[in-house]
């Protein structure tokens, strides 16, 4: 699937078709990284796929979490397993090996980290890096997005990797932190996440504020992507999603 195939006198090109395909199913990114030297994947390529959360609801996070959000949370967590859930049958139909990393297949630790983060796979496909906030940062749409991720053997051309932060001198997260828990960390490949984040601190606070704005008990909050200057360009833009 590298590169393009004559197919009844036509050029092929089947990276392109897979991505193209993805963005049919629902994704609003898609990237494709190599994953050959990340000790904790089986399989050697892993494809990142991500859909922004809609403008209104951002703006309503800056001043505090709500339930929408929260609903909304779900529904996008459906939305992506169903994505990546097509992505592999799309691969498994065409010969390949593929593992979609749906929510009920991955398994979390105590901090909410999986062996593969899709944080990982989405910076080795190039959607972007993490931020002060220890989340996904996209030039698209920030720091406001949902993520999930699919691995396989699929000979699918890769995009280059992000490697370094973008970040700068920004602090916007770490400045409107309710929990202070963002340590002012620019992010690099292979830095512990507790470099960046207290989690627990992050949390329990997060926990919090969603009781006392909604009655739910989650440790949802949202602040720190609601005000990330990549998020804030995004929210300038004229069209939503």
């Amino acid at each position: 699937m590298n590169g393009n195939v004559l197919k009844g006198g036509i050029f092929m090109n089947p990276t392109k078709e897979f991505r193209d395909y993805m963005i049919s199913q629902g994704a609003a990114l898609v990237g494709i990284g190599d994953l050959t030297a990340v000790p904790s994947s089986d399989y050697p390529v892993g494809i990142a796929v991500a859909i922004p959360l809609p403008k209104h609801v951002i703006k309503d996070l800056q001043l505090a979490p709500t339930r929408e959000y929260y609903k909304l949370y779900t529904t996008l967590n459906d939305k992506l397993n169903a994505i990546v859930t097509a992505g592999e049958k799309y691969l498994t139909g065409r010969g390949y090996q593929a593992y979609a990393q749906t929510t009920d297949r991955i398994t979390v630790d105590s901090d909410n980290r999986s062996p593969l983060p899709h944080k990982t796979v989405a910076t080795r496909a190039g959607l972007g890096w993490i931020g002060k906030n220890c989340l996904l940062v996209t030039p698209q749409y920030g720091s406001a997005v949902r993520i999930s991720s699919l691995l396989t053997d699929a000979p699918l051309t890769c995009d280059a990797p992000v490697t370094r932060s973008q970040c700068g001198a920004c602090h916007a997260c770490v400045r409107y932190c309710p929990a202070h828990a963002l340590k002012n960390t620019l992010w690099r490949p292979g830095i512990p996440c507790e470099n960046i984040i207290a989690i627990s601190t992050c949390h329990k606070k997060c926990r919090e504020i969603m009781q006392k704005s909604t009655g739910i008990d989650a440790d949802l909050c949202g602040k720190c992507f609601a005000v990330c200057t990549y998020t804030k360009q995004y929210l300038k833009q004229c069209r939503d999603v």
